[in-house]
């Protein structure tokens, strides 16, 4: 293993959420800012320390340089900021980015943030309207194609390959909405079962109304500085990165190499390579959970399960407390919240939370290796990022 790259070089040493669901008056840089202060007085530095901020478009906001505007904002100068979209892997790429900039020395302490107001910033109308506007101009865009059918292609693929049923990816929905019940804030926590999913409306087949994720307001913030800098700190419980990979495999899904498998194969591949652990290795997870049958082919594209074994997994209890890996321990995007391109900052909040040993009720026994794998764009944008505690280095 090279002993240039990330592993163990890089900490998170403060998170921070804002309030999720319905936040009405509160516009996507106060949600940022909320979750940014949160974030600063966990990692018990004053923002003045902060020289560096990574941040992503927010629909709801008119800034194209979100990351300068929430900076001004909040009342800080950094010396290095940048404004990602790769889509939903916008999250994980902004952990590899962050670390990567303190590894080359383009900055001391990183500021990873990002917010949108999706349920009450915007209009039905608008906010269709936004999400189909980003597919391409002149293939689909006028043709009206939704992110939910792009989606929903390569479940019917895996359901006609793999012979997973409706019933499974119900169960998806299930198990994190159990999961949400036990986690303070989350949007939804009222008990679900399949035959409420199954029953709950047809968006586009395979996916009934539960079956989708969220639309939420919401945001999340973390503090990344060096190794070396969190224990000079004194940061009691500083969550390491230790691995990260990424892959772009196309744009148009009709493009896509494979119905059934997505670059999240390869980005985890890399991932695991620099942390020096494996799927079988990993106490708890966040996997992006945008549409129920996303989760399915994630947990084979991880390694946790055989590929076409993922509707069984889930049915069989492996995704929750007890099983294999139990993931997205808050509720996700399904049940806890869903604000867009923030969306899978959630899941690091969550898995950094367990990893630290935060957790209360819904703690994963003894997690001290996490990973987090955001995607996006009918599985166009893939990223991994694998976390563990100071036993892990």
């Amino acid at each position: 293993m090279s002993r240039d790259n990330l592993r163990g070089k890089v900490a998170i040493i403060g998170i921070g959420q804002s309030p999720v669901g319905k936040v009405p008056g509160r516009s996507p840089l106060w949600l940022a800012a909320d979750a940014a202060r949160k974030a600063v007085a966990d990692a018990g530095i004053d923002k003045s320390q902060i020289d560096g901020v990574l941040s992503s478009h927010a629909m709801a906001s008119p800034f194209h340089r979100f990351s300068v505007a929430f900076s001004e904002y909040f009342g800080i100068q950094p010396t290095f900021s940048n404004n990602l979209q790769v889509s939903g892997a916008t999250a994980a790429t902004m952990f590899n980015i962050g670390a990567a900039a303190i590894c080359g020395g383009l900055a001391e302490v990183v500021l990873v943030v990002a917010a949108d107001s999706l349920m009450t910033g915007l209009t039905p109308d608008l906010a269709l309207r936004s999400l189909t506007e980003s597919r391409d101009q002149q293939y689909e865009m006028p043709f009206g194609i939704p992110v939910a059918n792009t989606f929903a292609m390569t479940a019917h693929r895996h359901m006609k390959e793999f012979g997973t049923t409706p019933e499974q990816l119900a169960k998806v929905a299930v198990t994190q909405r159990h999961h949400a019940s036990r986690t303070p804030g989350a949007q939804q926590t009222a008990p679900i079962t399949v035959d409420d999913v199954l029953n709950s409306g047809m968006v586009t087949t395979p996916y009934h109304k539960l079956d989708c994720s969220l639309i939420s307001d919401g945001g999340a913030a973390f503090i990344l500085t060096s190794a070396e800098r969190a224990k000079a700190l004194g940061v009691k419980k500083p969550v390491y990165i230790l691995g990260g990979g990424e892959c772009y495999t196309h744009e148009h899904i009709f493009l896509m190499p494979s119905l059934t498998v997505t670059g999240a194969v390869e980005s985890s591949r890399r991932a695991y390579k620099m942390a020096g652990y494996g799927p079988d290795d990993m106490h708890v997870a966040g996997v992006y959970d945008c549409f129920t049958g996303t989760v399915i082919m994630m947990l084979e594209d991880l390694g946790f399960c055989p590929k076409g074994e993922g509707g069984r997994f889930v049915a069989d209890g492996q995704m929750t407390y007890g099983g294999k890996i139990p993931s997205n321990t808050h509720g996700g995007l399904l049940s806890f919240a869903h604000s867009g391109i923030p969306g899978s900052l959630f899941h690091f909040h969550e898995v950094v939370a367990q990893l630290r040993g935060d957790c209360g009720p819904r703690q994963v026994a003894d997690a001290k290796l996490g990973l987090v794998h955001s995607l996006g764009a009918g599985f166009a944008t893939n990223a991994t990022t694998v976390l563990g505690t100071e036993d892990t280095l």
